[in-house]
């Protein structure tokens, strides 16, 4: 069933409102790898969801946190000896982190509960919606079960919940920016998806995309891109020595901090490979213009992340660099969904 003019007129402030929620969460991605390049995610020991939003405000409620962040692994095995100065340096980027975390949930909850009780939203639309916030209540949670591994006797957070969190993230971002997409329903001409090979292709650079994500998080979660400082070759050779040490075999792939490392490096260069390939053969199809556009800015996307990425590893990991490697991840991601998307099927936008 096509949409009548006023569920169009709906349908685009949804969108607008679910890819202004997109911008919120890549921002969070951004923080949260913040967070974890400067060692802040264990400064805060409690989770207090609903309360707990006021930082402390004084002399004497800095103490109290401080306090409170001695008894933890971290201060005691990492940063024996700090200061309520640098204990402050810690906690603001973590807190920070939490508070958007708080005001997406709002940012979110507030506007989908107006248009709702405003009869705004289509019928099959609204399962969809009601299941991102479930997601972003999942996520939250998800994020103290993370931090909560980092406060146990081993100060630091497990690189599988890191992972986990991490993907839950992305997988919100994907869910909220394919549905805003379908709901503004953008002229795309009936040439772009009579091309089933291409979109394919777009489907599986796309999905190997997501997994080279989370193969970033495992490294980031591993420390393993202080592994080695070179490219192409890793310890003068194409596949290093220890790759395969562990026992069972298939543990390296997620526990060896070479594995992880020369893992990632196979996948990225994986998706740029495809990348070039969608790229090229997209060239002798007939598409419209704004899906060339998008073609064109995923390939130079594509080639600014790998460009980030082994500058961040040549350079030892610099936080500004690994931080816009995390941030281009995101953005190489985005561009993907618009081909992939463009290629689809044309239909019309929920009702």
């Amino acid at each position: 069933m096509h949409a009548t003019k006023g569920n169009q007129r709906d349908n685009f402030h949804i969108a607008m409102w679910l890819l202004m929620c997109c911008a919120l969460v890549m921002g969070i991605v951004i923080i949260g790898g913040l967070t974890r390049l400067t060692g802040s995610g264990l400064s805060m020991v409690e989770w207090k969801p609903i309360v707990g939003l006021l930082p402390p405000l004084n002399d004497a409620e800095w103490q109290t946190a401080f306090e409170m962040y001695r008894k933890s692994p971290e201060y005691r095995y990492v940063n024996i000896g700090m200061t309520v100065e640098g204990f402050q340096s810690i906690f603001w980027l973590e807190y920070i982190h939490r508070m958007i975390g708080r005001f997406i949930g709002v940012a979110f909850f507030v506007p989908f509960v107006y248009f709702w009780l405003r009869g705004k939203i289509a019928k099959g639309l609204l399962p969809r919606l009601a299941g991102m916030f479930l997601l972003g209540g999942a996520q939250g949670a998800l994020g103290w079960f993370m931090v909560a591994s980092g406060l146990a006797e081993d100060p630091h957070v497990s690189p599988y919940r890191l992972t986990a969190h991490l993907g839950l993230a992305v997988t919100i971002f994907i869910y909220m920016l394919w549905v805003a997409l379908g709901l503004l329903g953008y002229a795309r001409e009936r040439a772009d998806s009579d091309n089933p090979g291409l979109k394919h292709l777009a489907l599986a650079t796309t999905a190997l995309a997501f997994v080279t994500i989370l193969s970033g998080g495992l490294v980031a979660g591993l420390k393993a891109g202080f592994a080695y400082n070179t490219f192409p070759l890793m310890g003068g050779k194409l596949i290093p020595d220890g790759i395969l040490a562990l026992q069972p075999v298939w543990i390296n792939f997620f526990d060896n901090i070479i594995t992880a490392q020369f893992t990632h490096r196979v996948l990225a260069i994986s998706v740029l490979t495809l990348v070039i390939a969608l790229w090229a053969s997209a060239r002798r199809r007939a598409l419209s213009q704004a899906t060339r556009t998008a073609i064109n800015a995923m390939l130079a996307m594509a080639v600014i992340q790998v460009t980030l990425g082994i500058s961040t590893l040549l350079l030892h990991v610099p936080i500004p660099l690994a931080s816009a490697h995390q941030a281009g991840a995101v953005l190489l991601l985005t561009t993907l969904l618009l081909v992939t998307h463009r290629l689809q099927a044309q239909h019309a936008p929920a009702t």
